[in-house]
């Protein structure tokens, strides 16, 4: 074996030692980055989800609104994101209780009862207006001492929460997706999406409760999003026994 060829096949070695040990370096950040998404979502390998979904009040069966739609796709591709699978159930239907399954509820509780009950039991803090009757606190969200008034097509607002039943370590989270229209909880998973890596860090599996501001629906749909605050404290407290003095918040 000459010179040359010896350099040539020490050359292919060490190319290929090197290509594999990038391939091992990029799986395993992959495989960390992966286990952090599912962590954070209580979503492991082949494990099953529900998505829960509001029942249109035009009539008896399960007609989903657009923007609830594009909602459960983009939890949809989170799921699968994780290697996980779905169930979509009605909110009138999935009459169980949770921590065994990750769950993913999307709509207010004037459309979706289980909403409702998740939120009485989870999130006493916050009430919310769902007098049918036409008036300026219509839809209102009411959290602690403040009052956010819907403003259709200008602003509007929306919860977004990750929360436990304090079951132990290995209970699965619920998401709440709770806003004033549908164009607003499209708007919370579409933040979800976008942000989980960001809430995972600064939340880990810890509870949280955020309200986000949409702003011009009308012009920009679900696009545009502001972080209102991160409202878990006084979301989980009490609600206040005397009615709190009315502020209403508006986009700048």
């Amino acid at each position: 074996m000459t010179e040359d060829v010896r350099n040539i096949l020490l050359g292919v070695i060490a190319a290929g030692i090197s290509a594999a040990l990038g391939w091992l370096a990029r799986t395993y950040l992959w495989k960390r980055k992966l286990r952090r998404r599912q962590a954070f979502f209580g979503l492991p390998d082949n494990s099953e989800s529900l998505l829960v979904v509001n029942r249109d009040a035009g009539g008896p069966e399960l007609t989903v609104k657009r923007h609830d739609v594009f909602a459960l796709l983009e939890l949809s591709a989170i799921i699968k994101d994780c290697g996980a699978h779905a169930q979509v159930v009605a909110h009138d239907t999935a009459q169980q209780g949770f921590g065994e399954r990750t769950e993913f509820c999307v709509g207010g509780p004037a459309s979706n009862r289980r909403m409702a009950a998740h939120m009485h039991s989870l999130l006493p803090g916050v009430r919310v207006n769902t007098d049918p009757e036409p008036g300026p606190d219509r839809g209102a969200f009411q959290i602690g001492s403040e009052r956010y008034r819907l403003e259709p097509g200008i602003t509007e607002y929306v919860l977004l929460a990750r929360l436990t039943a304090g079951q132990g370590q290995g209970s699965r989270p619920v998401f709440l997706f709770c806003g004033q229209l549908p164009v607003t909880n499209q708007a919370a998973t579409r933040y979800l999406a976008r942000h989980h890596e960001r809430l995972a860090r600064k939340h880990g599996g810890n509870a949280f409760a955020l309200l986000l501001k949409v702003v011009n629906s009308q012009a920009y749909g679900p696009d545009v999003v502001e972080l209102v605050g991160d409202v878990t404290r006084a979301a989980q407290a009490p609600a206040p026994a005397a009615t709190p003095r009315t502020s209403s918040h508006r986009a700048k």
